[in-house]
Parts: C-alpha cells; sequence; structure tokens
C-alpha cells in the first residue's frame, strides 16, 4: 500500500509546495490537493509539480458538472506535461447542494453525467477525436498536448452505480469518510469486480483518511465536526456514513495513541486498499506525530 498526503489546510502558496516537498523528502508517495473553494486543485498540482521534482500528485477530486470534458482534458494533460507524467487525476460529481446551490447549474441524474463524462474524457486524454451526443453532454473535437501522456483517472466513488463506473471506466476510485470495514466489506469488491468483468486491470483504491495521534481524541473529532460537520448533511455522505453507523464525519477521524492509529490504519492495507492518502489533523505537534507513525508503517 502506497501512503500519500491530503494537502487540505488553508495555507499559501509558498506553504502548499513545502508541504509537498516536506512529503518528498520524507518519502511519501504522493500530494493529493482538493477542489473546494480555495485554490484551484489543478493549477496547483502544476506549480508544485514544477517546485517538487519527484512525488507524485493528485486532485480529489475535480468536480465534473462544472468543467466540460474537453476543457479538462485540455488541463488535465497541460499539468501532465509540466509534471514530467506525475498526475492522477480524480474527478466525482460533487453534490446536489454545490453544483445547484454555488454553481447554478443542474444536477440530473450524476450516474449517468459520470458515464458519459468517462466516454468522453478518456478517449480525449488518450489524444483520440471523439463526436459524442448523449442524454447528458455533448462533445466534438480533440486535445492535443505534445508529450502528455494520459493521466490515471479515479472517480469519487461510494455507492454501488458510482462504483461500478469506476471499475468499469476508469483506473479506481478515491474516497473520503470511509472506515477499513466499509472499504473490505464493500467498496473494494465492488470496483474490483467492475474491473474484472470490464477486462481492466486491477483497480486502484485510493482511501482519503483524517488521523491524529493525540492523547484527547474527542477534542480532535470535535474540531472536524466544527470544520466538516455541515459537509455530513450532502445526501452520498450520509449514506455512507449511515452504512458505518457514524453521524458525521468526526467518527470516521482515526485518532488515538500512536499503537492505536498504527494499528487502524494497517488495516486499510489488509482490507485491499492500494494508496493511503492521510490528512493529519490536530495541533501542530499532533500533526507532526502523525506523519511519523504513518511513515513508520511504510
Amino acid at each position: 500500500m502506497k501512503i500519500g498526503l491530503y494537502s487540505a489546510r488553508p495555507q499559501g502558496l509558498d506553504a502548499v509546495v513545502e508541504e509537498a516537498a516536506a512529503a518528498e523528502r520524507l518519502g511519501l508517495d504522493s500530494v493529493f490537493l482538493p477542489q473546494l473553494t480555495s485554490w484551484d486543485a489543478l493549477t496547483l498540482a502544476g506549480l508544485v509539480g514544477q517546485r517538487v521534482p519527484r512525488i507524485g500528485l493528485g486532485t480529489a477530486v475535480v468536480r465534473t458538472f462544472a468543467s466540460h470534458p474537453l476543457a479538462l482534458a485540455g488541463q488535465a494533460l497541460t499539468v501532465q506535461a509540466a509534471v514530467g507524467g506525475r498526475l492522477t487525476l480524480g474527478i466525482g460529481p460533487s453534490h446536489r447542494e454545490v453544483i445547484e446551490g454555488q454553481y447554478g447549474l443542474s444536477y440530473d441524474r450524476p450516474a449517468r453525467h459520470i458515464r458519459e463524462y468517462l466516454q468522453v474524457l478518456q478517449p480525449l486524454l488518450r489524444g483520440e477525436t471523439v463526436d459524442f451526443r448523449g442524454e447528458t453532454l455533448a462533445a466534438a473535437g480533440t486535445v492535443d498536448v505534445p508529450g502528455a501522456e494520459a493521466p490515471s483517472v479515479l472517480v469519487s466513488a461510494l455507492g454501488p452505480v458510482m462504483l461500478r463506473l469506476a471499475g468499469e471506466l476508469a483506473d479506481g476510485t478515491v474516497t473520503v469518510w470511509t472506515g477499513a470495514d466499509l472499504l473490505g466489506d464493500d467498496i473494494v469488491p465492488k470496483v474490483t469486480a467492475a474491473a474484472r468483468e470490464a477486462g481492466r486491470p486491477s483497480p486502484r483504491v485510493v482511501a482519503t483518511v483524517m488521523a491524529s495521534v493525540t492523547s484527547d481524541p474527542g477534542r480532535v473529532r470535535a474540531d472536524i465536526a466544527t470544520r466538516f460537520g455541515q459537509a455530513g448533511a450532502f445526501a452520498s455522505y450520509r449514506r455512507v456514513l449511515a452504512a458505518q453507523g457514524k453521524s458525521g464525519p468526526e467518527d470516521t477521524v482515526v485518532a488515538g495513541s500512536e499503537r492505536e492509529v498504527a494499528a487502524e490504519l494497517r488495516r486499510f492495507a489488509d482490507v485491499g486498499v492500494t494508496e493511503l492518502v492521510i490528512s493529519p489533523v490536530g495541533d501542530e505537534e499532533e500533526r507532526v506525530r502523525t506523519v511519523s507513525t504513518v511513515l513508520r508503517l511504510r
């Protein structure tokens, strides 16, 4: 199992670059960047990749409803060329509250949208010409970025339909708010079966996890509830949290002593996760201790 860093703290550009450089020096495999309401994830990946030469770079995730696949293919291939082929393109439909409430766009039929999006995006990333007229989108054209190979594409998938698409039409999935039990019992088997049935290679399963080596897990979880509790109201997150018997995102945080955190994180490898992307939380000392614990897992 590879281990990466999820770089989601509010911070300036130089700090993001230094965080990625530190992750590279420590021997981590990747840095994944979120697409929230701050830095643009792909632009940031290109900038980081110019200054940090070796570590893998990923997005988790770019919102598909907000970007036509022709536009996204051009942007992703540009970044791929800029970073020397180290990009993982994580995409997803986001949530109705975001797409309709913030962007003012329709969130109609998200699973059909993702199927058609991948049917357009994947050929474009390979340099092929598309002429597609679907139920949710249309596209015609070619994206030509010399020297850029198609990046690995992951789909944010939590439910059965999206997991099937991630295995059938993409290179795997990237998850959030998912513990080892749900991954092992549900997510890994479903995406793996879909890939096998489609004749594709074994899929990547990238799990993003908040973790904290701390003597006060209650305080850490209370802080996460304050910062991310609203996300638990999104329909897809409500379902995945309920499936785990969790009331909110804070309940998915892996927190406790070094031994407790290490033991729980090892379980992700045991259930078939191919890459664990850690978001260290807590105060500065706790984050440092968490990263040290993660490094010893390798």
